[in-house]
């Protein structure tokens, strides 16, 4: 994808996997690849700060012989998931409008 992925997208992304079921580091990284050229290394400072600022809450759970960190959504997380995903309509509503019309369709001359 030729789009960069700020803060506020990174955390929505994150947030909205995490809103349907828990996921670990890895998983959440190919999800996120989906949209973004975005190297694993970069995830994990976003899990971090969303764990700090109490959006997200971890624990690790045995596989293979191996432990995985899974992040899961907190009640204080799905809050702000909400407010982005609200941001995110409106943003994604208006670039769409001017893309579709050259922004204007509300022109009134």
């Amino acid at each position: 994808m030729i789009f960069p992925i700020n803060a506020p997208m990174f955390d929505l992304l994150v947030l909205s996997v995490t809103a349907k079921e828990d996921a670990y580091g890895y998983q959440l990284s190919q999800i996120i690849k989906k949209v973004s050229n975005t190297k694993d290394s970069a995830l994990y400072p976003v899990l971090k700060r969303l764990q700090e600022q109490g959006f997200l809450t971890v624990y690790d759970q045995s596989y293979q012989g191996r432990n995985r960190r899974y992040y899961r959504i907190t009640e204080a997380g799905r809050q702000h998931f909400r407010m982005l995903s609200e941001e995110w309509d409106s943003y994604r509503n208006t670039v769409d409008q001017i893309v579709k019309t050259g922004g204007m369709a509300n022109e009134q001359e």
